[in-house]
């Protein structure tokens, strides 16, 4: 049987991660963030942990095989085996086609990926009030403009990628928390 995995692709504060958490509960498939699965393996001092933080030491990106590596033993654990939702992985073409491997060497596919799309000034806005709600000195306009110039060019050839096998879908992230979950649940079940 084919797991149901699914990839969450959008911009920083589009709200990836909080409707992630909200299809874990609904469709009972773990969301398996990238950003969790570094810190996991960082503070459990794994072999790819220090591997990534030698890296991250010398200010360096993690290169991609590490990134890989690290999401190919997440998605080997048991609760991934009927699917999982991706957040934060793949960021690159070179990565989306790892995925493709690594699912297809489990019997898998990938069943959809939901663009979360929100116009630049709402992100900025949001961007900006929580970092003044967290207290992120670092989260100025300028840095979040930056993050989103960032974001466009490297998602760009991603999102190509996606549209190209009929797996993206566009979903609009510029309503409430609640309108962006039901738009986003609608599409995953008439794909699922």
């Amino acid at each position: 049987m084919t797991g149901k995995f699914l990839v969450m692709i959008g911009p920083p504060g589009a709200g990836k991660g909080t409707q992630a958490k909200r299809l874990q509960q609904a469709l009972g498939l773990p969301h398996v963030s990238t950003g969790v699965i570094f810190r996991q393996n960082l503070q459990a001092q794994t072999d790819l942990g220090r591997l990534a933080q030698s890296y991250m030491d010398d200010g360096e990106l993690v290169p991609d095989d590490v990134t890989v590596a690290m999401v190919r033993d997440r998605l080997a654990e048991p609760d991934c085996a009927a699917g999982a939702i991706l957040d934060g992985f793949p960021r690159t073409p070179a990565q989306a086609a790892a995925l493709d491997d690594m699912l297809a060497e489990q019997g898998h596919e990938l069943a959809l990926v939901p663009y979360i799309q929100v116009p630049r000034e709402e992100l900025v806005a949001r961007l900006l009030k929580r970092a003044q709600k967290e207290g992120r000195t670092d989260d100025n306009e300028e840095t979040i403009r930056n993050r989103m110039r960032v974001y466009e060019e490297q998602t760009a050839p991603l999102l190509e990628y996606f549209r190209r096998r009929n797996l993206l879908v566009p979903v609009n992230g510029d309503q409430s928390i609640d309108a962006v979950f039901a738009e986003l649940l609608a599409i995953v079940n008439a794909a699922l």
